[in-house]
């Protein structure tokens, strides 16, 4: 299971990445495999507002539906629209064409509430 150094985590399992200012998120390696298949994933518009701990879509697996949370609050400003036709792609490539959302953070502090791989990996091992 891959738990990459570069990004930040949530408790419920999403990753973030900062690249000016500009959060690229979506679920962990070890979310999608606790999921099983996906076969739908229901995101926001570019240009709606998320707040940070809020929802912002569903991920729908064979077996279960599980809310995604914001890891940062801001605007959407580009969405994986290839995951409409394609949510495996959370399946094979999590943290690479299987992202979701990016949103324009509006407090990139907020970044430091979550864990890093570290304290991740601890985290899904307790």
């Amino acid at each position: 299971m891959e738990i990459r150094s570069d990004l930040r985590y949530t408790k419920e399992h999403e990753w973030a990445q900062n690249k000016g200012g500009i959060v690229t998120i979506g679920i962990t390696d070890y979310a999608q495999s606790e999921l099983g298949d996906i076969v739908f994933v229901e995101l926001p518009e570019a240009g709606e507002t998320c707040t940070v701990g809020g929802t912002f879509g569903v991920i729908e697996a064979v077996k279960t539906v599980a809310d995604l949370y914001a890891p940062v609050g801001g605007e959407v400003s580009e969405v994986n629209t290839e995951l409409n036709d394609h949510p495996e792609l959370v399946n094979k490539d999590p943290y690479g064409k299987g992202w979701m959302i990016k949103i324009k953070a509006s407090n990139l502090k907020e970044l430091d509430a979550l864990m890093d791989a570290d304290a991740y990996k601890k985290m899904i091992e307790s």
